[in-house]
């Protein structure tokens, strides 16, 4: 039977969804309820667990897609990893539950219909050609829930199926959907009722384009960016206030000029009742931070070039110079310049310097420019009086353009913040040192007048739309995650649950500590209407911190009516009956299966999704549920890369699902995700070793065929070295496979039980005779253990191949467990001496082979091969009891009088057997003491007498022979010998 993986994998799916295959359901929920209801909440030693005669459940999330576009290969690799778990505990007999919806809260989707209707080319290019939407379909697409059921239906729910993901499809909602509101509606209610929402003036990412509040989801550039607050220099110009932004205001003291772009758009403004001179990019910026702006005109920055401008705590005046350099869409666009304390502005003003052209070109005497000289500010040890100029100087940097200039420039800034000492002038302040004293200068000139406050990004940041995000103040609601209770709570579920891979655990206690209020609705958009004002939603990030618990109870609530699911109804569901005055008896019932599935067993998700989602996910599941219901886990997932390159849908450099398992089959798409690095691992989708998978899977579909149609003896007959050599490797392989999985490492789990072990099977099928009935009984029991090892991973082609060898689906056969009686560590080490044998003669004969001129031993007649002397085993067991110690191995076997005698011999074996041991266990060494070399290769002669065409004599040195070159353990001389 060929392989044919569409048709074999179409019959699969088609079964899988008659019978329901992976819907469940709880075990013995009403256990679970008892044991909750019973448990003191504020136990640390609560568990909450079912009855222990039920079924284990294990429960599975992973993000619900966001369907503005449709499912790529990088979406099939995130939903993929999670499955290949979910199959693993159902075959350790887990009730698994592995559920999925659709994230369509906020305005990605309305922004997308609304470049649709507009016909913009790019959307339009992107819909056709990246989503293959054919254009009758596309009218369809013009409501925004209309547009995501397409996306939802034709690409990621089609996707899934045809990745064969195990999914539970009866509890799938949208978060738009009414019942999932009423949800949210109740998480709100309650975290207000607890203090934990507040409003209050607040800076927040704001689309100028959207003009509404945006999160880190909706941003295409800028999702790392942070708030930075600039202190604003009140520079004077007669009447006019010209601000200059800077992070460093203790330098005021150092300022000798002033920076501007000529070319650059300025305006003249009225600013909460005084005229400011600022770039035309920062009025909008001002007015969103609370102040009022009107413009009076617009000019070029040219205009103030020339001038001076006075510092409102020296009273000196400093002249404003042209300069390219600076970005007018930055801050105010001025900016002041400190050359004794930046590199920057130290070459920056010696290159103006340099410049007389340019600055007579803009009617400033060059002799103005040479006369300005840097005002030291601090003193810092490691730098002279004047510390740019000697970061500059031994940096040997010359230009402006110099890479170095900005390293130089950060190191100078961190030295100075952390250890240099304000002068004399700074009064008060002098003496201390920067980072002590910053806030208390800039607070005390705040408080006089002389400085203000702006926000700005650390780096450019853009929404989704296209449009520009800047910083805004606004009066919002906000979670207030600075609370130090709720911190702690969500600290505590940290040091409480499984961080996978370990070393993230302090990435999600380091985003704890650092997390502020967040702003948690917008303007419009789908989702849920903040409860008391529905003026507002509730956005993205802020309504998908416990939809994991809406999963367990989400195809039993469309049987009760929208109305009914009032704030009691989820009170009574989610603390029980005590915690209402007339619980309703629906939503107790709800609570016997959100009890029976909680809590989330593994939660696996993207690395870049702690510092938000996945830490929001713990503070909220920390402060609405109790312990027993805390996280237990969360995986980790890296990113995907398109023959080594970013995948991008606007780009159309994506790979979709569809279009792989038509070309290639699901199976090897899966494989291929999974086997391609461990998930929490970046991976690189390359075509030609995805072709490769598929070209191994057939490899292995024929091989299976030719065991299933010849399986062997039912009994277990007498079996060979070989065989029971080969069913010792698959009891390592179930061991390393296991415990892989139980670490979610796909990756080493998928290698050890497909690829290692074919390296096994290559040396079995060299080193024995595959048509004893031993061998076929034991190329059976190996293909059987091998499909449901397999099974998470392959599930369609180990499924068919399984069932045609036992009857039963692979997925349906308990998970291998390692059988004690067929491991033989001395056999494997035994087999292993053979291999080595043989990879030795095959070097030596290779070696003789190229030879300048013939030699009769590179086609022997004669393989003599000798092993070591009973004395030098001796010495061996005493280095595989000691371990690679030389100096206690070199202690004890010299209290042996008769290798004693043998002097610098037994030193140097014993040097060479210590080397050999470092690197090998316990274990290893105490089988490698217990085999018998020659005994080995012995029983190996005749399969060495056939691999090599030559007599096969073993002997033994110092015994009946004496080689020409002396034997150690484990690597025996070998001659090779013509006649």
């Amino acid at each position: 039977m060929d392989y044919d993986p569409q048709e074999l994998e179409a019959r699969w799916r088609e079964r899988w969804a008659e019978e329901g295959r992976y819907e469940a359901d709880p075990a013995d929920a009403e256990a679970a309820v008892a044991v909750a209801d019973d448990t003191d909440a504020s136990d640390d030693d609560a568990t909450g667990d079912a009855d222990a005669d039920s079924d284990d459940p294990t429960f599975i999330t992973v993000p619900y897609p966001y369907p503005s576009g449709g499912m790529h290969i990088g979406h099939a690799r995130t939903y993929t990893v999670p499955d290949v778990y979910a199959r693993y505990r159902r075959q350790q007999g887990d009730n698994v539950l592995f559920p999925i919806a659709w994230h369509v809260t906020g305005t990605p989707i309305i922004g997308a219909v609304e470049r649709l209707k507009k016909g913009e080319e790019d959307q339009l290019s992107v819909l056709r050609d990246t989503y293959n939407v054919a254009e009758d379909t596309l009218e369809d697409l013009e409501t925004p829930m209309g547009y995501a059921r397409h996306f939802i239906e034709e690409h990621y729910k089609r996707g899934m199926k045809d990745l064969g993901l195990s999914i539970d499809w009866r509890r799938e909602f949208t978060t738009n959907d009414d019942r999932y509101s009423k949800f949210i509606t109740w998480q709100y209610e309650t975290l207000r009722d607890r203090g934990l929402l507040e409003k209050g003036l607040h800076p927040v990412k704001y689309c100028t384009n959207e003009e509404q509040p945006v999160t880190t989801h909706d941003l295409l550039e800028g999702e790392e960016a942070e708030f930075q607050e600039y202190t604003l220099i009140r520079f004077g110009h007669g009447d006019t206030v010209v601000p200059m932004a800077t992070l460093r205001p203790e330098t005021v003291r150092g300022v000798t000029n002033a920076y501007i772009d000529p070319d650059a758009d300025y305006v003249v403004a009225d600013v909460d009742g005084e005229e400011w001179f600022v770039s035309a990019a920062a009025v909008e910026k001002l007015q969103l931070q609370g102040h009022e702006v009107v413009p009076k005109r617009t000019v070029s920055g040219e205009h103030l070039v020339g001038e001076r401008v006075t510092n409102p705590i020296t009273g000196d005046e400093v002249l404003v110079l042209p300069a390219d350099f600076v970005d007018a869409d930055n801050a105010t666009g001025v900016v002041m310049s400190v050359p004794a304390h930046s590199p920057d502005d130290y070459v920056a003003l010696e290159e103006a310097k340099a410049d007389d052209e340019r600055m007579a070109e803009y009617g400033i005497d060059p002799a103005e420019v040479e006369e300005i000289e840097p005002i030291p500010i601090l003193s810092i040890e490691g730098y002279g009086e004047v510390p740019a100029k000697t970061a500059v100087e031994e940096a040997g940097i010359e230009s402006s353009t110099d890479p170095a200039l900005e390293e130089a420039t950060k190191e100078l800034y961190n030295s100075e913040f952390h250890r240099g000492r304000l002068n004399d002038e700074y009064g008060e302040f002098a003496g201390e040192v920067v980072e002590d004293v910053r806030g208390r200068f800039r607070d005390a000139y705040r408080e006089e007048g002389a400085f203000g406050t702006m926000r700005e990004f650390s780096e450019e940041v853009v929404c989704r739309c296209g449009g520009d995000v800047v910083v805004a103040e606004q009066d919002t609601w906000f979670l207030r995650y600075n609370d130090e209770a709720w911190k702690q709570k969500a600290h505590d579920v940290v040091s409480r649950m499984e961080a996978v891979p370990e070393n993230t655990r302090g990435e999600y206690d380091h985003t704890i500590d650092w997390l502020n209020e967040w702003p948690c609705i917008r303007n419009y958009g789908l989702g849920t209407r903040l409860p008391w004002d529905d003026e507002f939603v509730i956005e993205p990030l802020s309504d998908s911190t416990i939809y994991m618990a809406y999963y367990t109870i989400a195809h039993r609530l469309e049987e009760i009516p929208p109305e009914d699911l009032d704030r009691e109804f989820f009170d009574a569901l989610f603390y029980g009956a005590d915690a209402v005055e007339d619980p309703d008896e629906r939503a107790l019932e709800l609570r016997s299966e959100w009890l029976y599935w909680y809590p989330v067993t593994y939660r696996f998700s993207a690395n870049d999704l702690i510092s938000n989602h996945l830490t929001f996910y713990l503070f909220h599941h920390a402060e609405l549920f109790d312990q027993p219901q805390w996280p237990e886990g969360i995986v980790i997932m890296g990113m995907g890369l398109l023959e080594g390159e970013k995948m991008s849908s606007s780009k159309g450099h994506v790979v979709l699902p569809g279009k792989a398992i038509e070309e290639y089959g699901a199976d090897t798409v899966r494989f291929f995700l999974l086997n391609s690095a461990e998930p929490w691992q970046d991976y690189d989708w390359r075509a030609e070793q995805v072709a490769s998978v598929r070209n191994q899977l057939e490899r292995f579909w024929n091989r299976a065929q030719d065991v299933i149609e010849n399986p062997g003896p039912e009994e277990r007959p007498e079996l060979a070295t070989a065989d029971r050599w080969l069913l010792s490797r698959l009891q390592r392989t179930v061991e390393t496979v296991t415990e892989a999985m139980e670490g979610s490492e796909t990756r080493t789990a998928s290698q050890a039980a497909f690829y290692d072990f074919e390296e096994d099977l290559r040396w079995y099928r060299r080193r024995t005779d595959r048509s004893r009935p031993a061998a076929r009984w034991t190329l059976r029991e190996v293909l059987e253990t091998r499909l449901r090892l397999l099974a998470p991973f392959v599930p369609f082609l180990t499924n068919e191949l399984h069932e045609r060898l036992t009857g039963t689906p692979a997925e349906d056969a308990p998970w291998p467990e390692v059988d004690e009686d067929l491991l033989d560590r001395g056999i494997e080490a035994a087999e292993t001496q053979v291999e080595r044998l043989v990879d030795d003669i095959q070097g030596i004969r290779q070696s003789l082979q190229n030879a300048e001129e013939d030699v009769p031993e590179a086609d022997p007649d004669r393989i003599r091969i000798t092993v070591a002397a009973d004395w030098k085993r001796d010495v061996f067991a005493t280095v595989a009891e000691l371990g690679a110690d030389q100096g206690a191995v070199m202690s004890e076997v010299m209290q042996d009088p008769d290798l004693r005698e043998r002097g610098n011999a037994v030193n140097d074996l014993v040097g060479e057997l210590v080397e050999f041991a470092r690197g090998r266990d316990d274990g290893e060494l105490s089988a490698l003491a217990e085999v018998d070399e020659g005994d080995a290769y012995e029983r190996a002669a005749d399969f060495l007498a056939t691999e090599f065409d030559a007599e096969i004599v073993v002997q033994r040195e110092g015994d009946d022979a004496e080689a020409h070159k002396q034997a150690v353990p484990f690597r025996p001389a070998i001659e090779l010998e013509a006649e």
